[in-house]
């Protein structure tokens, strides 16, 4: 007794761009989570997708998503580029807003350092972070 499993056609994808040699078009590689019946364990199962980017704007890295397109543009062509999600090597710290790489600002934080930390603080009280003090014993 066989099983097969269904492909899954997904409208919007997700996926790291590995190519863009072809004019017009992004070779786009998306990874996805599958369970082992067997083992019980998740694995990555790769597949790759050719994507229509009309103003060549992807670059190698980028993660990108994409949007199923009605029908096929070409034998390959199935998906069009929606949104570049996060461009390759401009990375930025959630908390400031700015540009780093590595441990170091690209651009300076501010000139003065106590509207930093107020402005540090109002993003930590944003994201709901607190500074957990010690348990006092009763």
């Amino acid at each position: 007794m066989s099983t097969r499993q269904a492909s899954v056609h997904a409208k919007w994808i997700i996926g790291q761009v590995i190519g863009t040699k072809m004019k017009k078009t992004a070779k786009v590689r998306v990874t996805r989570l599958v369970l082992d019946p067997y083992l019980l364990k998740y694995y990555n199962k790769r597949k790759t997708y050719f994507a229509h980017d009309p103003l060549e704007q992807c670059t190698i890295g980028d993660v990108v998503l994409l949007k199923a397109l009605p029908e096929k543009r070409s034998k390959h062509v199935n998906h069009e580029l929606a949104e570049i999600v996060y461009k390759v090597g401009q990375v930025v710290d959630p908390l400031t807003g700015k540009r780093v790489a590595g441990t170091q600002y690209l651009e300076p934080l501010t000139e003065s350092t106590e509207d930093t930390e107020v402005s540090l603080t109002e993003k930590l009280e944003q994201l709901n972070i607190t500074a957990s003090t010690a348990p006092s014993a009763s």
